[in-house]
């Protein structure tokens, strides 16, 4: 099996044409070939490009786009290059289920996606039906998995980052009166909430305040953090996503209230919001499993060509959507697959193939899932210093 050497040498060849490749028939009956006539991998993307959630989206994309042109420039997979086609879904699951006719009608025989749970969960059910394997970057909620066996994450599922946080910090010694604000209509933040909860009992902390919003009102934080803040926590517990975690962080700062912000993955991308104070996101914790200034070579190498290429430092999407053509790679390979199987045939061969690969990347050593489509690897924490990210450990 493939180990951290061979993604770095692989990482050392870059930039190759995109659709390239062999000629036949693909599956659904759709020609599976690119403009030069060639048979390719046909590897689809959907996730936000556009609206709130755009950071992530287009962080899976760029990440996607350098891991298939330094595939393809190091001779495909088995033979066969890719062809990559990513579809805007604007975070929304309607959106998403469109993004994903239009990609099974170019011919789609693999999904790298969808990045957000939501929109995740309703494709899930499309793929499952038309059995198209899956294997989203970012999206965590047990739901996209439910159900589906050809849906696998690279990220963390909800009860693994809720119960991994609540362990951080008792480890760390963060806190000892705990806040809680979470988005109670989105199923990754009152997943996460519900397992950490549940971690924070067994680990001895005291949540003193547990205080929901919902989609309708996630602009105005003021009635929350009132209350935390009358209850005298000292750690605020964040699980949702940055564009509602920099108003948390500015209604804060108003009030006059300073406790530890802790998030989860949905932070990853803070300092990106657009008219942010990024100095009041100083001292942020929030867990992910990549770390952009870690000194091993492969993370070195990623984010060097990273900000190369596209000019913005990667997040931790970013390192799972790239994680996820290798991934992929590895697993196909192992099956001995070509792209003139059917979609029914790599998917089959993919859902078994996938729980004997264990992969090092950049977002794990020694990953490997289990038939519920769940990633096993260890997670770290960050904190943002000096208007960045460095390892809290």
């Amino acid at each position: 099996m493939k180990k951290k050497a061979l993604s770095l040498a692989l990482c050392a060849a870059m930039a190759a044409s995109l659709f390239v490749g062999c000629g036949n028939k693909g599956a659904e009956g759709s020609e599976n070939v690119d403009t030069s006539g060639e048979l390719t991998w046909r590897i689809g993307g959907i996730g936000p490009v556009t609206g709130g959630a755009a950071q992530y989206g287009q962080g899976v994309k760029n990440a996607i786009q350098l891991a298939v042109d330094e595939v393809n420039e190091a001779g495909g997979i088995n033979g066969y290059n890719i062809s990559f086609n990513f579809q805007d879904d604007e975070a929304d699951p309607q959106k998403a289920v469109n993004a994903y006719n239009t990609l099974k009608d170019w011919g789609m025989q693999i999904l790298e996606g969808t990045v957000t749970s939501g929109a995740c969960a309703a494709v899930s059910n499309e793929t499952y039906a038309d059995r198209i394997f899956q294997i989203t970057p970012s999206a965590s909620s047990t739901t996209v998995t439910e159900g589906h066996d050809n849906t696998f994450q690279i990220c963390f599922s909800d009860p693994n980052q809720g119960t991994v946080s609540a362990d951080y910090i008792a480890d760390n010694k963060l806190g000892t009166k705990i806040g809680v604000i979470y988005d109670s209509s989105d199923p990754y933040s009152s997943g996460v909430y519900q397992n950490f909860a549940a971690e924070a009992q067994a680990k001895g902390l005291e949540i003193v305040a547990a205080e929901a919003f919902t989609a309708d009102s996630k602009t105005d934080f003021t009635t929350q953090l009132q209350k935390c803040k009358d209850k005298d926590a000292d750690l605020l517990f964040l699980p949702f996503y940055y564009t509602e975690g920099s108003i948390v962080l500015t209604q804060a700062d108003k009030m006059g209230y300073a406790p530890t912000m802790f998030g989860v993955d949905g932070f990853d991308g803070l300092l990106g919001v657009e008219n942010f104070d990024v100095s009041l996101a100083e001292g942020v914790y929030l867990l992910t499993p990549f770390a952009a200034d870690a000194e091993d070579e492969a993370t070195k190498s990623f984010v060097s060509k990273y900000k190369e290429q596209f000019g913005d430092t990667p997040n931790q999407f970013a390192a799972d959507a790239y994680d996820g053509i290798y991934i992929l790679k590895e697993a196909i390979e192992a099956a001995n697959l070509t792209p003139e199987a059917s979609n029914e045939e790599i998917c089959d061969a993919l859902v078994a193939g996938i729980q004997n690969v264990d992969y090092n990347g950049l977002t794990g050593d020694n990953m490997t899932w289990n038939d519920l489509g769940e990633v096993s690897k260890a997670p770290k924490a960050v904190i943002i210093k000096d208007g960045g990210y460095v390892s809290a450990e």
